[in-house]
């Protein structure tokens, strides 16, 4: 407990919102939004239009990604100073491939107080319905807008056991779903776009249906993409030896990801590993 006379800082609460309808605001999100000092809003344009609806007057301040160590800092000053307050993006979950991350870790790192609220997130309402029996699954998010950097990352994920999730924005859908087949090869996907809203979209397909679809119409909303693992093949071999031939000869890994895997999977050194790949892989060449 603070001595007398002594300031007791505020709380930072993580408020989602909404994603499309505004029915889905919590009752508690609506109430931390009504009783805090402040809120600090990813745009407050965006943001004043769902407060006006619901007749809160809380001041605000924008924290848009190219204020974000700025506004953290003055987050964090006004916390210290004893002010609660609420951290909201445009729409779902804050620091969820939205801005805010900054701010919570100072203020952890300040020994302050983070109250996350439960709430509404794009990511979770696509995957309830897309049908993924997976109990696990890989969310990246927004992927490079470069191509090249775009590319080099999906072929990362190529061996991917997990369900691939990602966030695209509506005029690159095409470019992704694109690079996505190429590098991919055909998988079963899913896009959910517009969720909550009017035009609430949801479509399953291979990929080459999916990229056909977003060439057809005019697309509008951001999109949740879904892209199912590739087919495994079942791994032949019983030494180390045996293993790394029969990636070498059946798989498109690369010789470091090999060796990553085989470290992982049989607890062993992946520098011993990496260099016996490193000798069959020479012999091959």
């Amino acid at each position: 407990m603070p001595s007398a006379g002594q300031q007791k800082s505020g709380t930072l609460y993580i408020v989602p919102t909404p994603i499309g309808n505004l029915e889905d605001i919590t009752l508690r999100s609506l109430r931390i939004l009504k009783e805090v000092d402040l809120i600090a809003a990813e745009d407050t344009r965006h943001t004043k239009i769902l407060l006006n609806h619901f007749g809160i007057h809380t001041p605000l301040i924008s924290y848009y990604r190219e204020k974000e160590v700025e506004r953290s800092e003055e987050i964090l000053h006004r916390l210290q100073q004893g002010q609660n307050i609420a951290l909201v993006s445009d729409a779902g979950t804050p620091c969820i491939s939205d801005p805010g991350a900054i701010a919570v870790k100072l203020v952890h790192e300040h020994g302050l107080t983070v109250v996350p609220l439960p709430g509404a997130s794009a990511l979770t309402t696509a995957l309830s319905a897309s049908g993924i029996t997976a109990t696990s699954f890989l969310f990246v998010g927004f992927l490079p807008s470069k191509k090249g950097q775009r590319r080099k990352l999906l072929a990362a994920l190529a061996a991917s056991e997990h369900p691939i999730v990602l966030y695209e924005s509506p005029h690159r859908i095409e470019s992704l779903l694109s690079d996505a087949l190429e590098t991919l090869g055909e998988r079963q996907s899913f896009w959910a776009r517009e969720l909550t809203k009017t035009f609430e979209d949801l479509q399953h397909g291979p990929l080459s249906e999916l990229l056909a679809k977003s060439r057809a119409g005019r697309n509008r909303g951001e999109f949740v993409v879904i892209i199912w693992p590739g087919v495994q093949e079942e791994v032949q071999g019983q030494t180390v030896e045996e293993l790394l031939l029969w990636y070498r000869d059946n798989s498109d890994l690369s010789l470091k990801d090999v060796s990553r895997r085989l470290a992982a999977d049989l607890g062993l050194s992946r520098s011993q590993i990496y260099q016996q790949a490193l000798t069959l892989w020479k012999e091959a060449d």
